[in-house]
């Protein structure tokens, strides 16, 4: 089959053994023209001495048995019961339960964001490692003290909302934080609660303050924050439990 090109020389060497039309119109010019070759016709001929031989054995008994067992000659179904709790079916459905959930506890964290979200969920971990004897004793009512951050720290507008103006302190310090500026930190005596007062964040373009209306909650491992912004302030209200502790302090909306 020298004289035949390479691609039907390729197609010859898959020709059927049995006589048969090829389908394949390339197939039927190949075998036409390899017919004419006398190492072509040996070489069917030897193929197909070889499948006689093949299909001669016998299978024993045991062979058979295996196979209609496994139904494999029947090509019997699975259980819809069966593929549905087959390991790797199962795996795929825990991988995609997994991205499910996860993918709502991002939808539903960015649904509640807001400007200063990150800041104050950092100051939430602050407010977890603070102690009592790390403020400065104060006892006053926290909305007395505007006026001792504007004397002492030259902090404007950080004014604590009515909501929580009249309870009374343990202490207050002031921070510096990369993040979230100057922090005015108050200790409260009820529930060991603490207040934050911060700058918000400005808009990169405009410069301004970016605010919110009303208040809006955050949690961050175990502790609860209502925040609240305000003249460029943010007011964050922390305690160690969930919103059903802070909610009672809340002014309806």
């Amino acid at each position: 089959m020298k004289r035949l090109s390479r691609g039907l020389r390729a197609l010859a060497d898959c020709a059927p053994i049995e006589n048969v039309t090829a389908p394949d119109r390339r197939m039927r010019t190949a075998v036409s023209r390899a017919k004419r070759m006398d190492d072509f016709a040996a070489q069917q001929s030897f193929d197909q001495a070889i499948a006689n031989l093949v299909q001669a054995i016998p299978v024993s008994r045991e062979i058979e048995e295996w196979f209609a067992n496994e139904k494999m000659a029947e090509g019997a179904k699975r259980s819809w019961r069966k593929t549905a709790f087959h390991p790797a079916i199962l795996a795929i459905g825990i991988a995609l339960a997994v991205i499910a959930v996860v993918a709502w506890i991002k939808f539903d964290e960015q649904m509640h964001a807001f400007p200063g979200t990150a800041t104050a969920k950092k100051l939430l971990n602050v407010a977890a490692m603070t102690r009592p004897s790390d403020f400065e004793p104060v006892q006053a009512e926290a909305g007395t003290l505007s006026d001792l951050f504007f004397m002492k720290y030259r902090l404007e507008h950080y004014d604590v909302p009515r909501e929580f103006s009249q309870q009374r302190t343990i202490g207050v310090r002031k921070f510096d934080d990369d993040e979230a500026g100057e922090v005015a930190q108050i200790g409260l005596a009820e529930k060991r609660m603490q207040l934050f007062l911060f700058p918000a964040s400005r808009d990169s373009k405009t410069g301004r303050p970016e605010e919110f209306e009303g208040w809006r909650y955050i949690e961050q491992e175990g502790w609860i924050g209502a925040v609240q912004a305000r003249n460029g302030i943010l007011f964050m209200a922390a305690v160690r439990g969930t919103k059903k502790d802070l909610a009672p302090y809340l002014a309806k909306q």
